[in-house]
């Protein structure tokens, strides 16, 4: 088969293989932060998820200088005691047709201190250290929106957000939750990689119950 043949079923294949991945921040107490790409509902393998290597240098919030080390699956990086936010519109280029391009940007949290949002879409508390957050999309809250939430022993649940874009969360067990929601901007947008006439947007919250 030549390239010219291949590239049309390399496009169709990108898609499925953004879509399914997810960027997500994991911290344990003030310790460093850890940085993921992959399905979080699914048993990461041992040298994590095979399209890992995509994930290179996410842009913290608030900027850091600070370096981004490696590991088997992740990023490991120090950051300041407190919340962790971390976005990236590089991880994977940008497919379909010229003039009908698709992109992605990925919004990550760790920790539930700070009532507020500060990206682009965010899933925040409503409350400091609550159990009701709210999916917030510049500024505002995203009304009837999907959630999904992911457990400490990767059991799922869907929930939407009322009105006032906002939801309780379902908890089972101690241990760390993750919460993730996604919006597809048909208006497409500007990203690091160039523009795209759909931009999808996907955001993630963890945090631990003790």
């Amino acid at each position: 088969m030549t390239i010219t043949k291949l590239a049309p079923l390399l496009l169709a294949f990108a898609a499925p293989a953004v879509q399914a991945h997810e960027v997500w921040i994991e911290r344990d107490g003030t310790g460093p932060a850890r940085i993921y790409l992959g399905e979080p509902a699914e048993v990461l393998p041992e040298n994590g998820d095979p399209e890992f290597h995509h994930l290179k240098a996410p842009k913290l919030l608030p900027t850091s200088t600070a370096a981004l080390t490696r590991k088997a699956g992740y990023l490991e990086v120090a950051v300041p005691a407190g919340d962790v936010r971390a976005h990236d519109d590089t991880v994977f280029e940008p497919w379909g047709d010229e003039g009908k391009k698709e992109g992605v940007a990925y919004y990550a949290r760790a920790g539930r201190s700070e009532a507020r949002a500060v990206m682009p879409l965010e899933i925040a508390p409503v409350s400091a250290g609550g159990d009701r957050f709210h999916l917030v999309r510049d500024g505002k809250p995203v009304a009837d929106a999907e959630i999904t939430v992911i457990s400490p022993d990767k059991w799922t649940k869907s929930v939407k957000t009322d009105a006032q874009g906002s939801f309780a969360l379902p908890t089972r067990d101690k241990g760390r939750y993750l919460l993730t929601a996604s919006q597809k901007d048909e208006a497409g947008g500007d990203t690091t990689l160039g523009k795209v006439a759909v931009l999808h947007r996907v955001a993630t919250t963890s945090f631990t119950i003790d």
